[in-house]
């Protein structure tokens, strides 16, 4: 057995010699399978383009699967699909032209970090102590957003400190 070649745009592996492999990089399902890799990294706009120039499957139309997939040359997308793309082509032009819900969207870190530097910096002045209704002195708790709880498995290093804060231990033999 040989050393195999394996083409990640093909999904399809063969014995490795210059032959085979050149045969296959020049072949036409390759080019296919690599122009069709490269369009899910294209703008929705360019898509929607495209999509409307070709003519509907029949194939796909009538059974919901066509024998070609990426390598048809007919358009496999539903109506449902096509206002699903133009609804999500109007979003993102509405977000580049409207700079309010722009910053909104894109800077809601940025803006809860910005808030959380201006309460740091009032509550350095002020001391880092608050008062309750019963008179006791506690830290000042600092409100952290949901977006960042939402992503699981976060290291140690990033997980927001426990509410009593780190548990210190002096170890002075360690050595």
């Amino acid at each position: 057995m040989g050393r195999r070649y394996y083409c990640d745009y093909c999904d399809r592996s063969f014995q490795d010699n210059m032959h085979n492999r050149k045969k296959h990089l020049n072949g036409v399902q390759h080019h296919r399978a690599k122009k069709a890799w490269f369009d899910h990294f294209r703008e929705s706009s360019a898509i929607l383009h495209d999509e409307q120039a070709k003519k509907p499957c029949r194939k796909f139309l009538q059974k919901g699967i066509c024998d070609f997939g990426f390598n048809c040359r007919f358009s496999h997308m539903s109506e449902e699909d096509v206002f699903n793309l133009k609804r999500q082509i109007e979003e993102e032009r509405r977000l580049r032209e409207d700079p309010f819900d722009r910053m909104m969207h894109e800077r809601s870190i940025e803006g809860w970090l910005s808030r959380r530097a201006k309460k740091q910096t009032a509550f350095s002045t002020k001391g880092d102590l608050k008062t309750t209704e019963n008179g006791e002195e506690e830290q000042a708790e600092s409100y952290i957003p949901q977006q960042l709880f939402s992503i699981s498995d976060l290291p140690p290093s990033l997980l927001p400190p426990p509410p009593d804060g780190w548990k210190v231990t002096v170890d002075t033999e360690w050595g």
